[in-house]
Formats: C-alpha cells, sequence, structure tokens
C-alpha cells in the first residue's frame, strides 16, 4: 500500500470521464488499498480514483465517520434517490475551500466489490452527499460546479459560530 499524491482543482484529469473497471485482478486491489491509505491519511470522508490520477471508476467512501468504516464502490451507479438537502461539501481535491450544494437526501447504490460481486448500499444525509460527491468526480465534474460561491474555511467557521450564536439567542427567547 502507498500513500498518493491528491490532485488538485486545475490538473486536467479531474475533468475526464473515468472508464468502467474490466478486470478485477491484483492492480485493482492495490488500487483500492491505496485509495484507503490516502483517503485515512488525509482524513478525509471520500476519494475517487481520478483524484489519485487513475481513470478508473472505483472510490472509498466513509459514510459515517463515527465508524470509520470505508466502503469500496467499483463501477459504481446511483439506482434510487429521494428528497433534497442543502449542505457544506469540501474536497480534498479542492483544499481549504467548502460550498452549499444542494444534494439527495437519501440515495441508493449499486456497485461492485474488489472481486467483481455486484452488491447494493444506501445512505442518508452525509453518506447520501458522499456518494454522490464521489461519483461525480467519475464523470469528471467537482462540487464547485453546484454551488454559487466558495468559502474559505475561516468564513464557514464564522458562518457557523454565528449560526450557534442566533440559535441560542432564539433558545433563550422561547423559556
Amino acid at each position: 500500500m502507498a500513500i498518493r499524491k491528491i490532485l488538485t482543482q486545475g490538473d486536467p484529469v479531474l475533468n475526464k470521464i473515468c472508464h468502467p473497471v474490466t478486470k478485477f485482478d491484483d492492480k485493482l486491489a492495490d488500487l483500492l488499498d491505496d485509495l484507503r491509505e490516502t483517503l485515512d491519511n488525509a482524513k478525509g470522508v471520500g476519494l475517487a480514483a481520478p483524484q489519485v490520477g487513475i481513470l478508473r471508476r472505483a472510490v472509498i467512501v466513509v459514510p459515517d465517520p463515527e465508524t470509520e468504516e470505508m466502503i469500496e464502490l467499483v463501477n459504481p451507479e446511483i439506482v434510487a434517490q429521494e428528497g433534497e438537502e442543502d449542505g457544506w461539501e469540501g474536497c480534498l481535491s479542492l483544499p481549504g475551500m467548502w460550498g452549499r450544494v444542494k444534494r439527495p437526501k437519501w440515495v441508493k447504490v449499486r456497485a461492485q466489490d474488489r472481486q467483481g460481486n455486484w452488491f447494493e448500499t444506501e445512505g442518508a444525509e452525509l453518506a447520501a452527499r458522499c456518494f454522490c460527491h464521489e461519483l461525480d468526480h467519475l464523470d469528471g465534474h467537482m462540487y464547485d460546479e453546484h454551488t454559487d460561491r466558495l468559502y474559505t474555511s475561516e468564513e464557514v467557521d464564522a458562518m457557523m459560530t454565528e449560526e450557534e450564536s442566533e440559535s441560542h439567542k432564539g433558545r433563550r427567547r422561547r423559556r
């Protein structure tokens, strides 16, 4: 296993459509292992193969950061979705930047595992957002295409502090 370099916005690889995985071999296993190690090292919640320069339809997602379980998705596709929610997104390929993005509230994904076996998984809220975000990478898209504005980490922190302050004021008034 190896930690790979994560490409950042501006690298043309990030705008290309990935090829389906057709060989479920040691090379794919090595890629998935490297994606896991790279994601763990970067402390992210998802990583797609094109983000490390490999144009194959493979991603790793951490649907629940509390458990830190990583799910490998090869040739994934969203087969069902429901609802909509607006939330913050960041990306390892756009470090230090955040945007508000509308995504489905729940999705079901069909994918293959590293041996080529088909399975389905589903997720709501953060998990749904992660699935959608990573699958976008496979088609050459990044979340900044879905937001009106990018914010720095400092701006997001300030907005969240202000929202918390407003929330506390509202609670005090209701008592």
